[in-house]
C-alpha cells in the first residue's frame, strides 16, 4: 500500500483547502457504498478517497460546488 501525499492530489486540486472539501464529500460517498475504480487494500473511506484524487480518477470539480439545501416553499406566497 503506497502512501498518499498531499502534493500528489495537488495535481488535481486548487488547494490544500479544496482537497479537504473533495475528499470529505468522496469519503461519504464511499461510506455510504459507492462504488471505486481502484482496489480497496484494506483502506478506510479518507484514505481511498485521497487514492481516488491522486490517481484522478474523480472529477474534483464536481466535487467541490456547495451541496444544494432543500428549500420549501413559503406558505404564505
Amino acid at each position: 500500500m503506497a502512501r498518499v501525499t498531499v502534493e500528489d492530489c495537488l495535481k488535481y486540486v486548487d488547494n490544500r483547502f479544496q482537497l479537504v472539501l473533495v475528499a470529505a464529500r468522496r469519503a461519504r460517498q464511499l461510506s455510504n457504498g459507492a462504488d471505486t475504480d481502484l482496489p480497496w487494500e484494506n483502506d478506510k473511506a479518507t484514505v481511498m478517497a485521497l487514492r481516488e484524487i491522486a490517481a484522478n480518477k474523480i472529477d474534483a470539480a464536481s466535487y467541490s460546488a456547495p451541496p444544494r439545501r432543500r428549500t420549501f416553499a413559503d406558505p404564505t406566497g
